[in-house]
């Protein structure tokens, strides 16, 4: 039997010692050697701190502030952690909300998010961008399309008190193209939107 077992024991060392430890840790050593900013999360600091991750979303929701895309993702209940509740942009929970576009729920979501939208945007008219009222499959989608940055524009330049063309200038200038000419679609990143926007024109406080 042990000549049996001697085999197996030794190919699950083996493989335990190249597949569990020197495979992760020099994926991770060629990483951090290569790509030093994204393999540690990019992270974006501001003054020394840490403000947020270029890969994951933020809840803005101030009116001199570019909003970003709804999010479903919940954390557990303080009064009762055997159910959730609501917590947008919730980095330890990412999932979207897998409601069916059959869905009543998610019929009357997008209705509740376009009156929002409409109250906080008189100035528009037209059709309200669909990825301002309907969730990633993610939750943390850090990114918009540059048709639903500038769709904002007025409020934010209202709120800032400054000119709607400086302010749709900005964010076109920060409109990233698709990667290698041809991966994915032009983007605006929101943290990077809303920073620029906090460093030429800070908000005013009472």
């Amino acid at each position: 039997m042990l000549k049996d077992l001697r085999p197996a024991l030794s190919l699950l060392v083996v493989m335990t010692g190249l597949t569990g430890l020197a495979y992760p840790l020099g994926v991770t050593g060629l990483a951090q050697l290569a790509f030093p900013w994204q393999a540690n999360g990019s992270l974006i600091e501001q003054d020394g701190k840490v403000v947020g991750s270029a890969l994951i979303g933020q809840n803005f929701t101030g009116p001199g502030y570019f909003w970003g895309r709804p999010s479903a993702t919940t954390a557990p209940d303080p009064a009762d952690p055997a159910r959730s509740v609501a917590a947008p942009y919730n980095a330890a929970s990412s999932g979207g909300s897998n409601l069916a576009p059959s869905s009543r729920a998610l019929v009357e979501s997008a209705a509740e998010a376009v009156a929002r939208l409409r109250a906080a945007h008189p100035d528009r008219s037209g059709p309200v961008p669909v990825e301002l009222v309907t969730a990633s499959a993610s939750g943390l989608d850090p990114d918009l399309s540059p048709a639903a940055a500038l769709w904002q524009v007025e409020r934010v330049a209202r709120a800032r008190g400054v000119a709607a063309e400086e302010v749709r200038a900005l964010v076109l200038a920060q409109v990233e193209g698709r990667q290698l000419g041809l991966l994915g679609e032009p983007r605006v990143n929101l943290l990077a939107l809303n920073r620029a926007l906090d460093a030429r024109w800070p908000e005013r406080r009472p």
